[in-house]
Formats: C-alpha cells, structure tokens, sequence
C-alpha cells in the first residue's frame, strides 16, 4: 500500500445520498497518512454533518466562502494553495454544471478555481440524470481542461432505479488517489494529452449464443493505458470482452463487435487525440447477416456454411480521417512478421506498427510477457522479452520519442 503520509487532501462532498460514502473514505485516507481537510457544500449538510467528518479528520470543517475567521477572510484561497490533491465525492450534476461553466458562487467551486492542484470528481447522481445530454456535454468538457474522473458506477440506486450513477465505493477511490500520486513520481511530460488505445478481442455475433473472436487477453493494450496515464495523459480505454480491471483513472469503454469499436474510436476522437493505439485483435470477418435466434443443428447434416464479409479496417479508417496525430498499430502474425508489418505501416497510413510473432508459445496472447519490433518508416527497433507491463513503458516512450524527432 502507498503511504499517504505529508500529502494533503481536500475533499469537497456536495449534496447527495452518496455523502455517507465520504466518511469511510476520510478515514481510509487518514489510516494511510494523510492530512484530510473537509469542504461541505449546503446540500451535502443534509445528508451528513460537520461533527461527525470533523471527528473523523482531526479538522474543523469548512463550508462557508467568507468566513472572517479564516486568514482574514481569505480562507479559500489559503485552502486552494494547501492541497496536493483536491477531490469531491460525491460530485453532483449541479456541482459539475457550476465547474464546467467556472461559477464561483459557494467555497468549494471558489477553491477549485482558484487552485492550481489537480481535482479529482466521483460523479453520484441518479442514472437519467448521468444520462442526460447537459451532463454528458459538462463532464467531457471538466475532463478536456484536466479534471481526473473516477466512475460513475453501475448499480441499484437509492432512488429505486438501476443504471449508471452510483459513486464509486471508497475503496475504488482511495485506490485512484493513490495511483494519482504514485504516478506523480514519474514525470508527468503528457499532461494535457489524450490518447485513445484499443484492446483486447472482438465478438462477432453468428446467432445470440455464437460469436467468432480470439484469443487476446487485453493485456498489452491494458498496460499501454497504464503506462500513458501515468504520465499524465488522458487515455479513453476501448476494450473487447476481457477478465481484467482497467486501470483507475483511466475511461474505459466497453464494446464487442469490430463496427462497436470503431465508432466508439471515431466519438473518443471528435477532437484530434494525440495518440491513437490500436492493440486490440480485431475480428477481420463478421457474418453477412447474423441469425436472429439460435440456428438449430441439422442431424442429417455434417457440414454448415457461414456467408462472412469482411469488418472494417478500424485503424486504416482512424487513419485516413486523420484522428490522432500519431497513428499506432500492432501486427500479430505467424510467419514473415517483419515483412508483413512493413507492408501493413504502408498501406495503413501508420507512423509505428509494432509486431510480435503469435506463433510462439511463450509470448503474445494469454501470456504477461512479450516481445516485439517497433518499426517506423525509416527505423527498427527490437526491445528484449520483458513482461508487458514493463514493455509497455518502454513503448510508450517510444512513442514519445518518435513524436519529438520521429527517431527512437
């Protein structure tokens, strides 16, 4: 576990049933070492009070935005230059509309204007409310000017209703924070950047119960994200089915077929992305037409046809349309890899492709190690065999070099 010791926190709770949450999360960061100051909001006064988060945190908790007690009246700007991190959970609909439109109207949007630590928002609201086009429009903006995100979650609701709104638990949170700052020790060089990675297989549907995929774990396009995020960059996650949790602070989008991924990329990247990644095993066929239910086994027959058409080229289209900056691709093959690659970074229109040999049985898919050659137009590169969660770090500042010189 990360030592939290010296660090400052302020944790900003708006209103909402949610707010309960924020006590367990005081006092797992206070239990690691940390220095918790409280900012309550008038709604969250509703939900839970000041003596009991001053008990917990060992501080008087604030709430009011011209309070004559504090630094002469001057206690928020006192607040926004003591903390390492701010972070507000549960963040309300109407706390993340003030933020995205940089209203100043009570002490905890005053402090996050006026402080020049990064924020962290739990977003807790109702499932339509989360749902709704205004909300939807405020949280990509606060996440494009930096603003990290964690959740929401899925879930039953206090409400009654079943969706997407629930506050991350304060173990998901605490654990998010921790990796903020253990990330914080690497330079954070791609602050202000987004990168989209694709990962894992596709699932191409034959019937409601069949699908045709592979076998990639994630895992490579998994460790890419991590490697990115700790250095400071937003990563949009877009992944196939896989048995592996996503990294905390990343934005993880689940999806299944080939056409799913591809027009998830295209909404990720409206903005140009920095950095676009493609390790995801994408599918190259898909039935013409799946079955609508489940096709029933012939007994007199020993053979069945299968009408297949090709899925769309998800990297080739990202390409052409100029969606990132810097276009990254993998190719898993079995024979002539380099060959292959080559003739795939050309006709792409990649600037990296990055391949390994899936004909081995001790690396590529199912397994944590791998090794690869990085190829560029007019460079290759082969790293040794190292797990990927080691490689990936070496690729991406790969890719980092390549982006300042466009030479490793």
């Amino acid at each position: 576990m990360l030592d939290l010791a010296q660090k400052r926190i302020l944790l900003g709770i708006t209103g909402g049933i949610a707010a309960y949450k924020s006590i367990e999360l005081v006092r797992l960061l206070t239990k690691a070492g940390a220095d918790v100051q409280v900012v309550l909001t008038d709604g969250a006064k509703a939900f839970v009070t000041e003596m009991t988060l001053q008990a917990v945190s060992g501080h008087p908790v604030r709430s009011t935005l011209l309070d004559v007690n504090a630094e002469a009246g001057m206690g928020h700007i006192e607040l926004a230059k003591w903390a390492d991190l701010i972070v507000i959970a549960p963040a309300s609909a109407d706390f993340m509309a003030r933020y995205a439109q940089g209203m100043a109207n009570d002490l905890l949007s005053t402090l996050c204007l006026a402080t020049e630590s990064p924020v962290l928002m739990a977003p807790a609201m109702n499932q339509a409310m989360w749902k709704h086009p205004a909300t939807q429009a405020n949280a990509t903006l606060l996440k494009e000017r930096g603003v990290l995100n964690i959740g929401p979650a899925d879930g039953a609701q206090a409400c009654g209703d079943v969706g997407t709104g629930r506050m991350s638990e304060p173990a998901d949170i605490f654990a998010t924070i921790q990796s903020y700052f253990q990330s914080s020790i690497i330079e954070q060089d791609l602050l202000g950047q987004h990168w989209v990675i694709t990962a894992g297989p596709t699932m191409e549907a034959i019937d409601p119960v069949r699908y045709i995929s592979n076998h990639s774990s994630g895992k490579m396009g998994y460790a890419l994200a991590e490697a990115a995020l700790k250095r400071g960059a937003r990563v949009t996650l877009v992944s196939g089915q896989v048995q592996l949790v996503a990294p905390h602070g990343v934005e993880l989008v689940s999806v299944k077929s080939a056409d799913d991924m591809l027009s998830t990329c295209e909404q990720a990247m409206t903005k140009q992305a920095d950095v676009f990644i493609g390790a995801a095993a994408v599918a190259d066929f898909k039935m013409k037409t799946a079955c609508d239910q489940k096709m029933k086994k012939q007994s007199d027959a020993d053979e069945i046809t299968l009408t297949l058409v090709k899925n769309p080229d998800i990297i080739a289209t990202l390409a052409q349309q100029k969606r990132a900056k810097i276009m990254v691709g993998f190719a898993a093959e079995t024979q002539h890899v380099i060959e292959y690659a080559k003739s795939k970074l050309e006709r792409k229109g990649l600037d990296i492709i990055i391949a390994n040999d899936v004909s081995r049985t001790d690396i590529g898919f199912n397994h944590d190690s791998n090794q690869v050659t990085v190829i560029t137009k007019d460079t290759i590169w082969s790293p040794d065999k190292a797990a990927k969660s080691e490689l990936a770090v070496q690729l991406v500042e790969a890719i980092v070099q390549y982006s300042i010189s466009a030479k490793f």
